[in-house]
């Protein structure tokens, strides 16, 4: 059994995904697996994944389910993971040479391993930048939320998670006709239980593509209202002090307003600060009706 099992929720992204292919192909230590859920593509990324698995160098295995949005992809894969430990890379985003083996190595330096969640690198541009910041060799182990919160390292980084821990938490919820949970309420969860142990090196190398613009943002915030007022009620749960707390209830009424539901107060995990904010929830749920109608009239 290898140690790591890397893998890729993908979509209609058979054009970059050779990227990732090859840099998997690089990687110095061959210590893991590679596992690709196609979420319902319609494009080659079949054919094209059945000719890696024909070459042979680099285990392979390939899923195709309907699509169910990315939140659907990791819950399928975390159930087919049998390695100790996975990491997500994306489609449109490669590893550098030597992820794999900083990885090992990293993990087998650690002595207490059932304590902690996994790893931590950090994300980078093409040109070695990093993404928001490095991660500092003085921080050795902290949570998600720590690294943002209280040392001030933003920017996006990559974890590395042990299955079983994945594992004990309760899976992403499917909503009927929404594509869309944020991923992080799973790590926020992860944080309230367990740290991260630090790698100070970049484990992925990201690219930004153009289906990331803020025109689609705001409609993923209008087409999949249960999945956002879902997350943000564990975000209110779980509310790292009161600034943060009124953020997420203020997103909360604003969901639960696109939605149209009326007893969005009685399952707040937050009721009272709830109540306080309908008027700014208002006022959110105003402002991104607006703008995505301007946006659509503008690109007509």
């Amino acid at each position: 059994m290898k140690l790591v099992t890397v893998f890729t929720p993908t979509y209609n992204r058979a054009y970059c995904l050779h990227q990732l292919y090859d840099s998997l192909v690089q990687q110095t230590s061959t210590n893991f697996y590679w596992l690709i859920i196609d979420d319902g593509s319609i494009d080659n990324t079949e054919e094209l994944v059945a000719s890696w698995i024909k070459e042979d160098k680099v285990e392979i295995q390939y899923i195709f389910q309907e699509n169910q949005g990315m939140h659907g992809a990791h819950n399928t894969a975390y159930s087919l993971i049998k390695t100790e430990l996975n990491v997500c890379i994306d489609s449109d985003d490669f590893m550098p040479d030597n992820a794999i083996e900083l990885i090992e190595n990293t993990w087998e330096s650690i002595q207490n391993k059932e304590a902690i969640a996994g790893l931590i690198g950090y994300d980078i541009f093409k040109d070695a930048t990093p993404i928001g910041k490095a991660i500092p060799k003085t921080i050795k182990q902290t949570t998600l939320t720590d690294l943002y919160k209280k040392h001030q390292i933003p920017g996006d980084k990559k974890l590395v998670f042990r299955t079983e821990v994945v594992n004990k938490f309760p899976k992403y919820p499917i909503f009927k006709g929404e594509r869309f949970v944020p991923l992080g309420i799973l790590y926020l969860m992860i944080d309230q239980k367990y740290e991260l142990v630090c790698i100070p090196e970049p484990l992925c190398v990201v690219e930004y593509l153009e289906d990331g613009s803020s025109l689609n943002m705001l409609k993923q915030y209008i087409n999949n209202p249960k999945g956002f007022a879902f997350s943000r009620n564990i975000r209110m749960k779980y509310a790292y002090n009161l600034k943060d707390l009124i953020k997420n209830a203020i997103h909360y009424v604003s969901s639960n307003l696109i939605i149209g539901k009326s007893n969005f107060i009685k399952k707040s995990e937050s009721k009272l600060i709830t109540v306080l904010v309908i008027p700014f929830g208002l006022l959110l749920y105003m402002y991104i009706m607006i703008k995505v109608k301007l946006l659509n009239f503008k690109s007509k």
